[in-house]
């Protein structure tokens, strides 16, 4: 063999790509900003999946029904998570093509008692979600996004802050003037968790008594949506980044905006299982929610929703549920950290996921020993490998930072735990966990062909 055929080199897809290809990345990426734009919550982010997958010929899901080679079907769970299938041409005694990525992110729910007035400003106390560094979030535009159950049992959608026109919130930071000692705190501690409370009102109402600004806020919650304070307690209300999506870079080579990690793999997946029509093997995209928190509760990983509708699907073929995972693949669809010029001390470079160079694929992720991880064995790697060739798709291997420094996780160690063949892939991210995170087009457009190479797997 040659030295060019013995030595692995890879190379950035927008040094190689033709003129077609970067037009349909550019494609590709506008219709996932829009998505993005309108997906702020994990509900809103299942709400609009729906929305596209209905136009694509998907129906409910109905337990109890037998299904045909074709048929497309869907089941919202909660209207957090979100399972779709396309039958395939074999039986799911031969196993289904899966992928799995999560719908929530990181951001700041309300506390159940979160309004309070503090010398005539009016604030909401936050709890934050997920792993943040908490100083990203002060002076930051914010939207307030929702959902309440008011006394009686309604339900009500909140937003405010999203649409052109509409108020917006922050959180107020130290003014540098005075910050000699606020600055000699660790990062971590600068802004405390207790610290990020969101600025409302400063108008007091014209009624007499006391908490008047608060009353204001009171006034305007409940001539707006019909709510009252005691109706905190039954509601579900975050704050999230107010800023739109955006091309970052002169190139427009970029995307930024919040809540890549993770519904940039979400959409991929959900473009890719929206072209499925008679795929050999059922194809499942599943979206589930509390990954950022452990994958905990009704809507997380761990939950049997996703067990109880494949095994209806299994039922109406006469195979049991145990067999078909068994035989089953699954591509964890994550985010991967990209390596970042200017944090270089963090990352080994050679086994670090680049920017433009493809979708990321993880044999393993987990921390320091590879703790948390399902650790992908040289076979499943090996499959992923030939795959991903054979589809013509751009990837890379990858791992999260150097060994001592840090980790993180996934869902693949759930599915695994199902006897489920994983593998994690997903696009690499800049500035992950921020208000404003940044993934390459290039990288979002091969984890579509990446998850559709599966997806059409014999």
């Amino acid at each position: 063999m040659t030295r060019d055929e013995l030595f692995f080199k890879q190379k950035n897809i927008l040094e190689t790509a033709d003129e077609q290809l970067l037009g349909r990345i550019q494609d590709f990426a506008e219709g996932y900003k829009t998505y993005l734009d309108k997906s702020r919550t994990e509900r809103l982010a299942v709400r609009e999946a729906v929305k596209l997958a209905e136009a694509k010929g998907f129906r409910p899901w109905e337990p109890g029904k037998t299904h045909v080679p074709g048929e497309k079907l869907y089941f919202v769970n909660r209207e957090k998570g979100l399972t779709l299938a396309v039958i395939g041409k074999k039986g799911l005694g031969e196993g289904a093509n899966i992928a799995a990525a999560h719908v929530d992110n990181p951001r700041l729910d309300l506390k159940p008692y979160p309004l309070y007035e503090s010398d005539e400003l009016a604030f909401f106390k936050t709890h934050y979600y997920g792993g943040i560094k908490k100083y990203h979030w002060v002076v930051t535009p914010l939207a307030l996004v929702g959902v309440v159950v008011r006394a009686d049992g309604s339900k009500v959608e909140v937003s405010i802050g999203l649409e052109k026109g509409e108020p917006r919130f922050v959180i107020n930071d130290l003014l540098i003037h005075l910050s000699g000692d606020q600055l000699k705190k660790p990062a971590a501690d600068v802004i405390p968790g207790e610290g990020l409370n969101i600025l409302l009102a400063s108008r007091p109402d014209p009624e007499e008594g006391s908490d008047r600004v608060k009353l204001t806020v009171l006034k305007f919650l409940n001539e707006k949506y019909g709510i009252t304070e005691a109706d905190f307690l039954s509601a579900e209300l975050s704050a999230v980044p107010a800023d739109e999506v955006t091309d970052i870079g002169f190139d427009r080579s970029m995307i930024g905006g919040f809540g890549h990690d993770d519904r940039v793999c979400t959409y991929a997946e959900l473009m890719a299982i929206l072209d499925m029509e008679a795929p050999e093997k059922t194809a499942v995209c599943l979206l589930v929610d509390k990954e950022e928190i452990g994958s905990e509760g009704t809507t997380g990983m761990l939950a049997m929703s996703f067990d109880r509708f494949m095994e209806d699907l299994c039922r109406s073929q006469g195979v049991s549920l145990r067999e078909c995972f068994a035989h089953s693949f699954c591509l964890s669809a994550d985010v991967c950290n990209a390596y970042d010029p200017g944090f270089p001390e963090v990352s080994e470079k050679r086994n670090n996921a680049k920017v433009n160079y493809g979708v990321g694929i993880f044999k393993y992720t987990g921390s320091r020993g590879k703790s948390g991880s399902s650790d992908a064995s040289a076979e499943v790697v090996g499959r992923i490998r030939k795959l991903l060739n054979d589809a013509g798709v751009v990837w890379q291997m990858g791992e999260l930072g150097k060994v001592d420094q840090g980790g993180g996780g996934t869902v693949a160690k759930y599915t695994a735990q199902r006897d489920i063949d994983t593998i994690d892939a997903g696009v690499p991210v800049l500035s992950m966990h921020a208000p404003f995170e940044v993934i390459a087009k290039a990288d979002l457009y091969m984890s579509y062909l990446a998850v559709k190479a599966v997806y059409e797997e014999k």
